[in-house]
């Protein structure tokens, strides 16, 4: 039976790869040719927490209950969590690879933190706090991977950031690091399944965008970042190639993404609407643009509020959900559609219509466990992003209110799969068919409450 290894390149862009500089990516070029590969429709919402954990269960964000990085613990105004791998109750397939008797090799896969035990290795990702906690299993493997790579560089530091040229440096630093550890590990662990995700490719699209985006409103031609983010794309191709060098010839090979990339145009001050609008009323307005978490809020007059980040989150207070709720349960539907339509007319600020998509959890997901938004929010089909803060006495915005980013996820990213089993090709597949079809690159039976289905076998 052959081995599977699965690259993830967070937010890797199809258009980029398969598309725009596919002659420039020798090492994925060479794979496309026996492959199946396309676009890989995410999770809605398409961010890194909920959506890696969705690819490797085959759970949607309802089942997992986790909707974001930042979660409501309980129906209090105050009290959240943000989503770590203890928060994770759904079996992963290196869990159920691993009851099987085969050994795994996990690296860098977004929620794993703090470490889990598994059959082999397994070192966390970039919610890991620092190399002072504990971020591997077994705790022993710690030693060998800072005679490796010295101080493992989980993520990089302030990546919403203007220092560019350091942030460049860092983002290099971090990927060398992980892709010498990868082939370490290939080389000298034993294993039948390996994958590693690489949040590069990320952090380098929200740095960067704007540099490289010709239709971006803030390019500039001929800027000195101008190909930072092909360069690094050429970068990582060459990593993949190593790392090919050293697997088996017939071991299976899928590289994926959580989610695709797009420009972000600007983004809408969702609370500072709903107080236009009357529905989140504050005892007092901020003298300086103020985080929600620290206004004060008048809660026994206010029907709605709101979560920022690349999509919007909007909470209704219930009365008998919410310890001050004025909705009642009666009109809770029939104002939840009139906030929904009302805020897919916002405009831009010229009056132009935006492309706004509103959704609903409970018609998204197979269950809605712990604590979903009301609604889920893309401004503008996620060209725009949801700004929380308030204090700015305007409803649009063109600079990120938590550090500088010109870049949105986009619903698609990528997939490749290279197997002798499956119909090459050029096609969409979604997120929740990952985990099927790594358990069916096994032989094994896949579980009658995965969503997904294995990409499509002869």
């Amino acid at each position: 039976m052959s081995k599977t290894v699965v690259i993830g390149l967070d937010c890797a862009s199809p258009q980029l790869i398969f598309e725009r500089w596919l002659n420039e990516l020798p090492n994925i070029k060479r794979l496309t040719k026996d492959a199946v590969y396309g676009r890989l429709k995410s999770t809605i919402p398409p961010i890194t927490v909920p959506a890696w954990m969705s690819m490797v269960t085959g759970k949607d964000p309802g089942v997992l209950g986790l909707y974001g990085f930042r979660n409501r613990r309980d129906h209090s105004y105050e009290n959240l969590f943000i989503a770590n791998s203890s928060k994770v109750h759904e079996k992963t397939v290196w869990d159920i690879l691993g009851e099987n008797g085969k050994r795994v090799i996990v690296l860098s896969v977004p929620l794993t933190y703090p470490p889990k035990r598994v059959n082999g290795y397994l070192v966390t990702s970039f919610l890991t706090p620092d190399t002072k906690h504990n971020y591997t299993y077994p705790m022993s493997l710690r030693r060998e991977i800072e005679r490796v790579v010295g101080e493992y560089m989980f993520d990089v530091p302030d990546f919403r950031t203007n220092e560019k040229e350091r942030l460049l440096r860092d983002i290099y630093e971090m990927t060398e690091k992980r892709f010498t550890l990868a082939r370490y590990l290939l080389e000298n662990k034993e294993w039948d399944f390996f994958m590693m995700v690489e949040i590069g490719i990320d952090r380098i699209h929200h740095g960067f965008w704007a540099f490289h985006d010709e239709t971006h409103p803030k390019y500039v031609p001929g800027n000195p970042f101008e190909a930072a983010i092909r360069d690094y794309y050429k970068y990582v191709d060459g990593k993949i190639g190593e790392l090919l060098a050293v697997i088996p010839e017939d071991a299976n090979v899928m590289l994926v993404s959580d989610h695709g990339v797009k420009k972000m145009v600007g983004g809408i001050c969702i609370n500072e609407w709903l107080i236009d609008k009357g529905y989140l009323v504050l005892e007092e307005y901020p003298d300086t643009l103020t985080p929600f978490s620290e206004l004060k809020v008048n809660w026994k007059k206010t029907k709605a509020w709101a979560f920022g980040g690349y999509y919007g989150r909007v909470f209704l207070n219930v009365r008998g959900r919410e310890p001050d709720g004025v909705i009642s349960e009666d009109e809770y539907r029939a104002f939840r559609d009139k906030i929904a339509e009302e805020i897919k007319d916002i405009p831009d600020e010229e009056g132009k219509k935006l492309d706004t998509k509103v959704f609903y959890p409970e018609e998204l997901y197979e269950k809605t466990n712990n604590i979903p938004p009301d609604l889920i929010v893309y401004f503008d089909d996620l060209s725009w992003r949801s700004i929380g803060s308030v204090g700015s006495k305007s409803l649009w915005a063109h600079e990120n209110d938590i550090g500088p980013d010109d870049a949105n996820h986009d619903q698609y990213g990528m997939y490749l799969l290279k197997s002798n089993g499956v119909n090459r090709g050029v096609r969409d597949e979604d997120i929740l068919n990952v985990a099927p079809t790594i358990l069916k690159l096994f032989e094994l039976k896949i579980p009658e409450d995965m969503r997904g289905r294995e990409i499509q076998f002869p």
